[in-house]
């Protein structure tokens, strides 16, 4: 069983929550979210904005409050193979009324369909809201461009 060792990333002027499943095997070492170099979560982030792609912790957590962006994962702890998504079970779900209560959330996203089965599982009826499921920015969703994800996230995020 692995525990999730990454806090929630918000503030109170937080509206946006978008959330995976459970941080990869870099993340964890990095102690922060969407650590893995494949992951394309910072590039298409920083697409949908414009700006520039964050590189270090410290502009990362910058660029997501900055953009009101609160982040987190649905799963608080699971037995989990490595970093696959797949091999995910006996999952403990986070409780995201920490950040519900503090920030003024007005949409809830979730990075891909295994962090949506999750949320829809054990999240969405113990808080009363629906999620939008983005197309995930996993290199395991070889289909889909940087160009195409950020194509896709801009209609929700803008």
């Amino acid at each position: 069983m692995i525990t999730h060792p990454i806090e929630p990333l918000y503030n109170k002027n937080s509206n946006i929550l978008i959330l995976g499943s459970f941080p990869s095997v870099k993340s964890r070492e990095q102690m922060f979210f969407y650590g893995h170099p494949q992951n394309r979560f910072w590039k298409v982030v920083a697409g949908v904005f414009e700006d520039e792609i964050p590189q270090t912790v410290e502009q990362k957590r910058a660029f997501l409050l900055n953009y009101n962006i609160a982040v987190w994962d649905v799963i608080k702890s699971c037995e989990i193979t490595g970093s696959s998504d797949s091999s995910i079970k006996n999952v403990t779900p986070n409780d995201i009324s920490v950040i519900l209560n503090e920030a003024d959330i007005q949409k809830i996203f979730v990075n891909g369909k295994t962090a949506e089965k999750y949320y829809n599982k054990y999240i969405r009826e113990t808080i009363n809201h629906d999620a939008v499921c983005l197309p995930s920015t996993s290199p395991a969703n070889a289909s889909w461009s940087v160009q195409r994800l950020i194509d896709e996230w801009k209609l929700y995020l803008k």
